[in-house]
């Protein structure tokens, strides 16, 4: 995969040298095309490339971490273009927040399971407007009726003339683009939804020639390493090198401009970090987190009398009190969550090299909108002096898109303080990003539910106090409205089930503890304590799980219709009958329906899950495989963290450090997981991360329906289980 960075170079580079059509869109978003020189010179950013061989080239606009954006947005082109799917390549754009962005999120960057939704119309566009040029070129170049002009694996067909898309591409260069261009329906759709198409980066990431950051390696670049507080919110006072300069390797060692750490620069990574580990630094704690787990659960719990904020408006819990005190039966629960690593494989790394007009970032980079102004003003420079080179990212699940680009605002101030002259490669160890990285936020959750004499819920009070994620982050404006981080309580709030008098009070927890989404963000612990409450009520009234369900769902409201199919259709896949000794759960999160049953084995205290069965309605399935990886993974991802993942802390201090006690998933420990998708011609909706929040309290259920034990305090382990 070759990737270019500025816009102009990417551009003037991107045909090796021959003239190529170019279909994309200006600076108002209007769908325009052009050749390769003249994009240089104008506002045109291509989203597809088809050079004179006729290849086609996709330029992907949201970066990959193994979700399949790649093979998605390739996809939807190729479709439009009927072209050859063998002949189809991808690029990574370059860093542009105005036309690469993110159409939901106003600039450039990858998550919330969006990057299909925004790019859905867009890249069929492109794709459609590129074969409408081709056709007329060839209609041209023929003398004969565009309408006679037919198009399969990329070749063109009219009567006894035929070619390849690069045939045409000096005359469709000429032609204006139209800006609203005729699509498929779907009853023509050939490629997508189609199981048969590999994915685009299968082949480089099998034979190791895929460039991740981490294989980044330039003349005469120097590493670092940095040594940061042990205690959230410490700063530096002073440090002593002496035994650092007794690695072999070791350059210098220098404070952070921010005081949060000391960098130690060496030749190589390893005389890097030996040296980190050498300095002794003398830490400032008085503004730094110093409680313990035991006490910042607590202190979660003490706010959860008296909540900050009202989701409900005019129902709160003063209104609904007399109604849950009125009630012929109550349940009452109270869970907690803790805090949580994101751990991807690939740990946390990038290198900055100097140019003639400011700096190069090479990084799997999730947000550039957010990466591009941080580093420009650590370094005094404009935005457009800092080019990025993406490259792919080996997981993420969040964690390289924090507000504060912290990895790369880390980056850019060692890059500063080494003089500037050289690249700069920083890596994080294992034990860094476990031990003082960003982490899914603790939680705690009380709620009230009352029931009348026949079993129907008639009131329910629900409380959460948890640190906001969004407040302080470029992404407040969206998310925080009336002083409210709706991302919090999202999953109780905004939930499918039409439950009365409903009260969900909101208080944010305080803490200098850093935290940042992780994979399905609020719905990480929201599901979990709701499929667990709505679990509870149909074993307090006799109902069958998924019949109480279907009967709290409306099917006269879209997206509760889209949730009873995928719960009629993994009830029909998994044979779910009454009164089986199996968990279900459903949720509704980043506008995707997933419904979960959970067959496990318990013997003892040891507990095996032996199969799921997912069923997700997502919309129009693009890559089928690649939603059924994404919800197989998802619900791989969910497992490790309810079996026995937790970050704890003592006196402040993290006392996890790496995966011997952060533990991946086994493979042994890995059900097999069957996924159906309801069949669907809406638009396409979020797949990376809505297979995580059903799968736990469809285990957690599971394990009810067997031992009578209701788990309401995560990690699991904390009951008494071991999971094999």
């Amino acid at each position: 995969m070759t990737i270019n960075v500025s816009r102009r170079g990417f551009l003037a580079g991107s045909v090796a040298g021959t003239t190529a059509l170019l279909v994309g869109v200006n600076a108002k978003g209007v769908l325009t095309a052009g050749s390769t020189a003249a994009a240089a010179t104008t506002d045109l950013n291509p989203f597809v490339k088809i050079d004179g061989n006729g290849t086609v080239t996709v330029i992907i606009k949201h970066f990959e971490m193994g979700q399949g954006t790649t093979t998605g947005l390739a996809t939807l082109v190729a479709e439009e273009l009927d072209a050859n799917w063998d002949k189809v390549q991808t690029d990574f754009a370059p860093a542009d927040d105005k036309r690469y962005a993110n159409l939901f999120f106003g600039g450039q960057g990858t998550g919330g399971s969006t990057s299909i939704a925004n790019s859905y119309m867009q890249y069929r566009e492109a794709g459609a407007a590129a074969r409408d040029l081709l056709v007329r070129a060839a209609a041209q170049s023929w003398g004969v009726d565009a309408s006679s002009i037919s198009i399969e694996d990329g070749m063109l067909k009219s009567g006894d003339n035929s070619g390849h898309f690069g045939e045409f591409v000096a005359i469709a260069i000429t032609l204006e683009a139209v800006e609203k261009p005729a699509i498929k329906t779907p009853d023509q759709f050939k490629l997508i939804g189609s199981d048969k198409l590999h994915r685009k980066d299968n082949t480089s990431k099998t034979d190791g020639t895929a460039i991740f950051a981490m294989d980044v390696n330039l003349p005469g670049m120097i590493y670092a390493a940095i040594i940061r507080s042990p205690k959230f919110g410490g700063t530096v006072v002073s440090f002593d090198d002496t035994d650092a300069k007794e690695v072999g390797g070791f350059i210098a060692a220098q404070v952070l401009p921010n005081k949060a750490g000391v960098v130690a620069f060496g030749k190589n990574t390893w005389s890097a970090f030996q040296a980190r580990d050498a300095l002794s630094v003398e830490w400032d704690f008085s503004a730094a987190e110093t409680r313990s787990t035991d006490a910042l659960i607590a202190d979660h719990k003490s706010l959860l009398d008296a909540p900050q904020y009202n989701l409900g408006k005019e129902i709160t819990a003063q209104t609904v009190a007399p109604v849950l005190d009125g009630a012929a039966n109550t349940i009452d629960a109270e869970f907690s969550f803790p805090f949580l690593a994101h751990a991807p494989l690939e740990s946390l790394n990038c290198t900055i090299e100097p140019t003639e007009n400011g700096v190069r970032l090479h990084d799997g980079c999730q947000f550039p909108s957010l990466t591009r102004p941080t580093l420009a003003a650590i370094l005094g420079l404009e935005p457009s002096q800092v080019e990025i080179k993406t490259l792919y990212a080996g997981g993420s699940f969040g964690r390289r898109a924090s507000p504060t680009a912290d990895y790369n605002a880390e980056a850019a101030m060692a890059f500063a303080v080494s003089g500037r002259k050289v690249p700069v490669k920083l890596v994080w160890s294992r034990e860094d990003d476990i031990k003082g990285g960003y982490y899914r936020p603790m939680a705690a959750h009380r709620a009230k539910v009352g029931l009348d004499a026949d079993g129907k819920v008639i009131g329910w009070d629900h409380r959460v106090a948890v640190k906001s994620i969004m407040k302080g982050s470029p992404m407040e404006p969206m998310t925080v409205h009336d002083g409210i981080d709706h991302t919090s309580a999202e999953g109780v709030a905004g939930g499918l089930y039409s439950i009365p008098n409903q009260a969900i009070g909101l208080s944010d927890f305080q803490t200098e503890v850093p935290i940042l989404w992780w994979r399905s963000v609020g719905h990480t612990h929201t599901a979990f304590a709701m499929e667990s409450l709505m679990d509870m009520v149909a074993t307090q009234t006799g109902q069958d799980p998924i019949d109480m369900r279907l009967s709290m769902l409306d099917p006269a409201a879209p997206n509760p219709a889209r949730m009873i199919e995928a719960i009629k259709l993994v009830r029909e896949i998994s044979g779910w009958k009454k009164g089986d000794k199996r968990g279900f759960a459903c949720h509704y999160s980043f506008n995707t329906c997933v419904a979960v049953v959970a067959d496990i084995t318990v013997e003892d205290t040891s507990v095996h899950v032996n199969k799921l069965f997912m069923a997700v309605e997502c919309g129009v399935a693009i890559n089928p495989d690649v939603i059924r990886a994404q919800m197989e993974g998802g619900a791989g991802y969910a497992l490790s963290a309810i079996y026995r993942n937790e970050i704890t802390l003592t006196d402040g201090e993290v006392d996890q450090y790496n995966f011997p006690d952060y533990e991946l998933l086994r493979n042994s420990e890995m059900p097999e997981v069957e996924v159906a998708i309801v069949p669907s011609n809406n638009a396409p909706t979020g797949v990376g991360e809505p297979g995580v929040p059903p799968t736990g309290p469809a285990v957690a259920n599971a394990i009810f329906a067997q031992t009578g034990k209701r788990i309401m305090d995560l990690p699991m382990s904390k009951a008494g289980f071991d999971f094999m």
